[in-house]
């Protein structure tokens, strides 16, 4: 009697049965600080309810010692696992990282997803930071499709003759995050692009930018949940957090990650809270399995070609080259209705090259210029 109900125990927990549904969304969290222990813990901790890790330090990725440890680790933990890579940094860095990065797949498989390449390049265009691709001293582009096509190739430049060519020619998935220009990434050649959850920008406003470009270039796409403040607590409150990973997942994403280091970049700043917050999302996401393809159900505004805005206010540039203007402000205004009547189902895509005729499964396009197309 008592051995009965033991053996049944024993069944269940040596096939598993026990065990969570696999998520069908990659979960997990950006490690950009310079800290192998703290790294291993917190794999230790969040390992049973995450399924993937960015490792986005210098200070690991260019210490092949403490990447290899730390890649170990994660793999030895079942989870997925990206490393950070610049285009534009030191060359020689570069031709050492492609032995690792050779050795990598066979080492560690499917669990290797690529290269985290280079970092939000559209926002460093539009907010004229260093290492911008289209400079004005350099390259001032004589209009908006000139300065769309000399972002993309020069993008494509770094990413596949810089990168691929270094890593000798391997077929990599490549990632990066940005807060604008999601269509002009993919465009480049970005496998996946994580729209940025952080500051006040408006988080419907960046879904719909970044999963309409993944939509009608046939990408995965996915969030970044990164700082609210640029000093501690750096991150939202665990509700937020968990409210965020909900909105994130319940609009189609495919990578859903969060972004955790302190501003010197040398320890992580998620709280037992907020490691309770993704806890209770990954509950969630079991619990409410997505529809394999609810595009049927979106509808798409689609923007001038080349016209690289990223709605964030009035001081807002186009490409970082010019400034806006009162038909800034009339597709600024058609933006914001469009966002406020269809929330959740909204998708913004350019028109560059569509197909007449083509709805991309939407269930009708609507033009910056009143065109209106319905299949």
């Amino acid at each position: 009697m008592i051995l009965i109900p033991l053996l049944i125990i024993s069944l269940f927990l040596t096939y598993g049965f026990f065990d969570e549904p696999p998520l069908d969304v990659f979960l997990g969290i950006s490690v950009a600080f310079d800290n192998v222990e703290e790294i291993k813990t917190l794999v230790d901790k969040a390992g049973s309810y995450i399924n993937t890790i960015v490792i986005g330090s210098t200070g690991i990725v260019h210490n092949f010692t403490k990447l290899d440890e730390v890649c170990q680790y994660i793999y030895d933990r079942g989870l997925y696992f990206m490393i950070y890579a610049h285009p534009l940094a030191d060359p020689d860095k570069l031709v050492i990282q492609r032995q690792w990065v050779f050795d990598a797949t066979p080492r560690w498989g499917k669990q290797f997803l690529g290269l985290y390449a280079y970092d939000e390049p559209g926002g460093r265009q539009l907010d004229n930071a260093t290492l911008k691709v289209v400079k004005d001293k350099d390259w001032f582009a004589d209009n908006y499709t000139d300065a769309a096509d000399k972002y993309v190739n020069e993008m494509f430049i770094y990413l596949h003759h810089t990168i691929e060519d270094q890593m000798g020619g391997l077929d990599l998935t490549l990632f990066t995050s940005d807060y604008a220009l999601y269509w002009f990434d993919y465009k480049a050649h970005y496998d996946v692009v994580f729209a940025e959850f952080g500051w006040n920008y408006s988080r419907q406003l960046n879904v719909a930018l970044c999963r309409g470009a993944a939509n009608v270039q046939n990408r995965e796409w996915g969030v970044m949940i990164t700082w609210t403040y640029t000093k501690w607590p750096y991150l939202e409150s665990d509700s937020e957090l968990y409210n965020d990973l909900v909105l994130a997942y319940e609009n189609g994403a495919n990578y859903i990650l969060v972004f955790d280091t302190d501003k010197n970049y040398t320890h992580t700043v998620l709280s037992e809270d907020h490691l309770d917050a993704l806890k209770r999302f990954r509950h969630y996401a079991v619990d409410n399995p997505r529809d394999s393809d609810s595009t049927p159900d979106r509808v798409a505004y689609v923007l001038p070609e080349g016209y690289a805005y990223a709605f964030r206010g009035p001081n807002c540039t186009i490409w970082g080259l010019w400034g806006a203007d009162e038909f800034s402000l009339k597709i600024s205004t058609q933006v914001g209705g469009f966002v406020e009547r269809y929330p959740n189902r909204l998708d913004i895509i350019y028109d560059d090259g569509l197909e007449a005729n083509n709805s991309y499964g939407y269930s009708k396009l609507t033009f910056w210029n009143g065109t209106l197309w319905v299949p």
